[in-house]
């Protein structure tokens, strides 16, 4: 099948609710704080606690900068969070990212962070060194 990604990998952890509704294609939205670096095009989704495993990956169409209001506005029908949730997640910040979803794909089973080597879950993300890319390419081939 040759190489899944052609730029930089991030793990993004994702509590598991909004991780199920990526995967499910019901969330076609990542809000974030920050941007992910421009030649990022693959996302490696680590479900957080209680679940604690890497479930599954995604495409990144593109990233959106605007305020939370504008970005609300415009995405919150596609974004599966409720208002409470988005509000309280970007109180305080003047800017919001929206990480455009595609192809998003489950892993055939959870996979541990040990899988990478050493890897501590993120606070929010992280980019996989070209090591972790590889071991990224050998386990994503089973979703496709």
């Amino acid at each position: 099948m040759g190489k899944v990604a052609p730029g930089r990998i991030a793990l993004m952890s994702i509590h598991p609710e909004y991780a199920e509704a990526i995967l499910s294609g019901t969330k076609e939205i990542e809000f974030r704080k920050k941007k992910l670096a421009e030649d990022v095009t693959h996302i490696l989704i680590y479900a957080t606690k209680p679940l604690g495993s890497v479930v599954g990956w995604c495409e990144i169409a593109r990233q959106e900068a605007r305020t939370p209001e504008d970005l609300w506005d415009k995405y919150q029908h596609i974004g599966g969070i409720s208002a409470d949730g988005y509000f309280s997640y970007f109180d305080g910040y003047a800017n919001a990212v929206g990480i455009h979803v595609l192809a998003a794909r489950r892993l055939p089973e959870p996979y541990s962070l040990e899988i990478f080597g050493d890897v501590k879950p993120p606070q929010s993300f992280r980019y996989l060194s070209e090591e972790q890319e590889e071991i990224f390419n050998k386990i994503t081939r089973m979703s496709v």
